[in-house]
């Protein structure tokens, strides 16, 4: 049977909605904000199956949400604490007080959300719904991205659960996982472009193994390459996917 385009059920296609119904996963993302402390920033609250549990922390909710009539009804059945915004969160104004984020993530809006939540300052916490192979990605599962070593220095990527599809509706083809991201309280790294850029540089260049791919960019004396390889136990052939946040940021010491 369809799904309604406003039903407590079904979300509307065109914004990509699948709204979570599985009270165990909603009870473990509420218990990892409850351990946070501050206002909370909820991303896309929809029917408010997290905005509700929330709320009973008392703390102040901020709740952004892209659907009109969603946003309207939700806001009449919430305590006073709690603000529900009709707007996008792409081009919604980030608060400028110290903030925990949590949200359902529209999977085909990860990236930029993600990118958004990254390069902005104050929040301390980031619990976030996002799809499965993005969560394992972000975490660093299988090795490192270039989006997560670029951030690492700064955020600290924990990938916390398996979410199943049947735990939303609609049902997606792909499972969910819950990603925690936390900011560091003393980044491994103090320059932020220069630092990406430099990351980007070693992600995209060619060579068989790090070692080549560093002596390519000429930016490391040879000498100091081999020791910083055989101090911190790296093969010259592996590659920059397998480096951690640590290493990153005593190789870029040497660039």
């Amino acid at each position: 049977m369809p799904f309604s385009p406003f039903s407590p059920q079904g979300g509307r296609h065109e914004l990509g909605q699948n709204f979570l119904v599985d009270r165990s996963v909603i009870d473990e993302i509420d218990g990892l904000v409850a351990r946070t402390k501050g206002p909370i920033l909820e991303i896309g609250p929809g029917d408010g199956a997290l905005t509700l549990p929330l709320s009973r922390h008392g703390r102040p909710v901020t709740a952004v949400e892209l659907d009109g009539r969603r946003a309207q009804r939700l806001g009449v059945r919430t305590p006073g604490h709690v603000t529900v915004v009709h707007h996008d969160f792409l081009r919604f104004p980030l608060p400028r007080n110290p903030h925990v984020v949590v949200g359902n993530v529209p999977f085909h809006l990860t990236t930029a959300i993600m990118r958004r939540l990254l390069d902005a300052q104050h929040w301390h916490t980031a619990v976030l719904l996002v799809q499965w192979e993005v969560a394992r990605r972000r975490a660093g599962v299988g090795g490192s991205t270039l989006l997560t070593a670029a951030w690492a220095p700064w955020y600290e990527f924990d990938l916390h659960s398996r979410v199943p599809a049947r735990a939303f509706r609609p049902m997606p083809g792909v499972d969910g996982g819950v990603l925690v991201i936390r900011r560091r309280s003393a980044p491994l790294v103090g320059q932020v472009k220069t630092y990406q850029d430099f990351v980007r540089q070693v992600f995209t260049g060619k060579g068989n193994g790090l070692r080549e791919i560093l002596r390519r960019t000429g930016r490391i004396p040879q000498r100091e390459l081999a020791a910083w390889l055989w101090n911190d136990g790296i093969s010259p052939h592996a590659l920059p996917k397998d480096l951690k946040p640590g290493q990153w940021a005593s190789l870029w010491e040497l660039a």
